[in-house]
């Protein structure tokens, strides 16, 4: 790069440079692994057979949590039947169509695959253990316009250990920065 910019100064008005995108990554790290989430059920007086029971009223519960802006200010909830659809450019479409210049855009829905535990029963023991395993469950995708980043999403998985995403689009922001700036 320094010696592209070196090569083209004299035609250069300045140089722009930042990140493509920023990704924030988060999870409840007392229960991401199996010896932590049988604490927590343990705390919570939950037997181990009960865990999926359990684990789906909290679920729910999250679920809920998360659709209640989208639905109050009605805006569209999709589900995508194949996780290979691209979210991004769903969601700036129905933005477009919608006319949204700014707030929460939408809500998606997919299928994909997680990590997260699942009940096992333990031959050697006889007794239910709990597992970390590869399964498939519901991802929440919740689309944004925020006034300092610009159009931006987070990710979250619906099932135990519910890791969380949060993804800012470098250029966008960059965009944003510039526009308060009244720079074209």
């Amino acid at each position: 790069m320094d010696e592209f910019t070196a090569k083209h100064a004299e035609k250069m008005q300045g140089v722009i440079s930042g990140f493509d995108r920023l990704v924030f990554r988060g999870t409840l790290r007392v229960i991401r692994y199996a010896e932590g989430m049988k604490a927590y059920l343990i705390g919570k007086g939950i037997w181990v057979g009960d865990f999926a029971q359990h684990v789906q009223v909290v679920s729910e519960r999250l679920k809920e949590s998360w659709l209640a802006e989208a639905r109050k200010l009605g805006r569209k909830i999709v589900y995508l039947a194949s996780s290979q659809i691209d979210k991004e450019a769903l969601a700036r479409r129905l933005a477009a169509e919608q006319k949204i210049t700014d707030g929460p855009l939408c809500v998606l829905t997919c299928v994909e695959p997680c990590r997260s535990f699942e009940v096992y029963r333990n031959r050697e023991t006889k007794k239910l253990d709990l597992v970390s395993r590869l399964r498939k469950c519901l991802f929440l995708y919740h689309y944004w316009i925020h006034p300092l980043f610009g159009f931006m999403n987070a990710r979250l998985q619906t099932w135990f250990p519910f890791p969380v995403q949060i993804c800012l689009n470098g250029r966008e922001w960059l965009a944003q920065q510039m526009e308060a700036a009244g720079l074209k």
